[in-house]
């Protein structure tokens, strides 16, 4: 009997077989049919998916034999790994001088074998997809060649796991990521804030208590306040995009649809310049999250107020009930939006106007934190405008919890 040797680049292979994390773990399908198929197809009572381990072989998956490892040094898949071929054939065991006295030979009977190693996309061989059985043979060319394409499908399962962790890992860090966003919008919000309001009040009350205030003064004393309240604004909005999911529960609400606008319309419509119409004939219980969704309209709203540039401001809600998802259109009759910003609205600090209609500086926190919200709650949205006239939101929002409402149109306004 001849030993297996160790592969020159032995290091660097063992850490290939490690990054699959596939040593030690449980039976798999997908697996598992690889084995038995290949077993049919080469007509052999047994076939194994191997990993070559430092002292052992690890039977990731096994047809026609109860075992998980067994020692490298009296291996037939140690020497496969080591050759040059693409499939290491060993058509009667008990003639080559590798495996004379082997107990693999011996003790079970491993008379034929055949094995294609499996590689990876730098060319390590990690183990293989073998077959043995108990009489002399050999293997047609098509059993061959089904071998060798069944051992690159192997690999590609093993890649296909690698892939999976690493996406699993990204995600934890962008978890973490976020966390750690939230909780300093949380430290900013707080330590910042009260600052923020004393430099508001106490300027405020300079220009209403010093009559002796020059002009210059009176000046710098507003730039000093409205930038104040610009950097409030800012946090608010901030605190608000990366808090988004904790408005975002898995239980939901039966909302009335009429109750859900007044109170948009309560917290949005200050003057009279300002109309939204939304009036359905009747009702309609909307099953969702109220809080999220109040907030979404509070802000599509508010935006749409803030960058009109009509003296009379129309904003038009309409909600369509399908099946499955709820479709809800915000349409104003405001300056629109350029087709070359479009598709920049809901991102994070995007500002698409200079300055709103009260001359404040937009954040590029509100669309942002819609887009985030809808995302916590599966729907989506999208954006149509024609510059000058008009711009529409729709949102889509699945029904929670039903499957066979008849969809219906809120009559128009």
């Amino acid at each position: 009997m001849i030993t297996p040797p160790i592969l020159d680049n032995e290091l660097q292979r063992q850490a290939a077989v490690e990054k699959y994390k596939l040593l030690d773990t449980m039976p798999e399908e997908s697996y598992d049919s690889i084995t038995f198929i290949i077993s049919t197809i080469c007509d052999a009572p047994i076939s194994l998916i191997t990993l070559v381990d430092k002292n052992r072989i690890f039977l990731k998956s096994r047809n026609g034999i109860d075992l998980s490892e067994s020692p490298r040094d009296t291996s037939f898949c140690g020497h496969a790994i080591a050759g040059n071929d693409d499939v290491m054939i060993v058509p009667d065991a008990r003639k080559d001088e590798r495996f004379k006295g082997n107990p693999i030979v011996d003790n079970f009977k491993a008379i034929f074998y055949a094995g294609a190693p499996l590689i990876d996309k730098n060319g390590y061989k990690l183990g293989t997809l073998c077959v043995y059985d108990h009489r002399p043979k050999t293997l047609t060319e098509n059993q061959i060649n089904a071998l060798k394409a069944m051992a690159k499908q192997v690999m590609s399962l093993f890649e296909e796991r690698f892939k999976t962790f690493e996406l699993q890992q990204l995600k934890a860090q962008v978890d973490l990521r976020n966390q750690e966003l939230k909780d300093f919008a949380g430290i900013v919000s707080h330590d910042l804030k009260a600052p923020l309001s004393n430099i508001i009040m106490i300027s405020e009350l300079l220009r209403k208590g010093e009559k002796n205030l020059s002009q210059q003064s009176n000046e710098y004393l507003g730039y000093l306040k409205e930038s104040s309240n610009s950097m409030s604004r800012y946090i608010d909005g901030m605190l608000q995009f990366y808090r988004s999911e904790e408005l975002v529960s898995e239980d939901y609400d039966e909302v009335s649809y009429v109750d859900l606008m007044e109170e948009v319309i309560a917290l949005t419509v200050l003057n009279e310049s300002v109309q939204v119409r939304y009036v359905p004939e009747k009702d309609t219980t909307l099953i969702t999250n109220h809080i999220a969704l109040k907030q979404i309209l509070v802000n599509l709203i508010s935006n749409a107020i803030k960058y009109s540039d009509k003296k009379h401001t129309k904003i038009d809600v309409q909600l369509i009930k399908h099946q499955a998802e709820y479709e809800l259109s915000v349409r104003d009759n405001g300056s629109g939006i350029p087709p070359e910003k479009i598709n920049s609205v809901f991102k994070l600090f995007y500002v698409g106007a200079k300055q709103d209609r009260n001359g404040k500086q937009g954040t590029g926190i509100g669309l942002a934190t819609v887009s985030r919200l809808l995302e916590h709650m599966n729907g989506s949205i999208t954006v149509d405008s024609k510059l000058g006239k008009w711009t529409e939101f729709k949102i889509h929002l699945p029904i929670k919890g039903t499957t066979n409402f008849p969809a219906f149109k809120t009559p128009e306004n």
